[in-house]
């Protein structure tokens, strides 16, 4: 690599991706020390007000090596649609009613839900992903074929 390449490659990562690769480089983590220390970085660069735009870039890369690392090394089991919506009721420490009213889905049809004794459907997992602000992907712990079909 020449010293023009050099300068051309450096100006395009930016100076402090390159101070950010130079105190933690950029490689698969193979040890819990390794991801103890990769944390600590996403932490000190989260908790910033504004980060640069190389800054999100290197925080985006880290981020994607501890997932990956933890998925590999902690595996979390997956979690029921009932325990799922369970604990985002409880986490956002709403009624049943509140939850109700906001999605436009039955008061009963949640408490069936959170018994067990009824699933989930395409509109109930949209209509729960869109109050509580996550994907729809975390009602499906069991793949599609948790979902009622032909139900609307």
């Amino acid at each position: 690599m020449t010293a023009k390449t050099k300068t051309r490659s450096a100006s395009r990562a930016g100076t402090r991706y390159l101070e950010l690769i130079r105190r933690f480089p950029l490689r698969p983590l193979r040890s819990e020390p390794e991801l103890d220390e990769a944390i600590e970085i996403v932490n000190g660069l989260i908790d910033r007000d504004k980060l640069a735009s190389d800054e999100e870039d290197y925080l985006d890369v880290l981020g994607d090596l501890i997932r990956k690392y933890e998925t590999e090394h902690h595996p979390m089991p997956p979690v029921s649609d009932t325990d799922m919506l369970r604990f985002l009721i409880e986490s956002r420490q709403v009624t049943l009613s509140k939850v109700a009213e906001e999605t436009r889905v039955a008061v009963s049809t949640i408490s069936e839900v959170l018994a067990g004794k009824r699933t989930l459907n395409r509109r109930h997992i949209e209509a729960f992903a869109k109050y509580f602000h996550v994907e729809t992907s975390v009602f499906m712990s069991s793949g599609p074929a948790t979902l009622a079909k032909g139900k609307p």
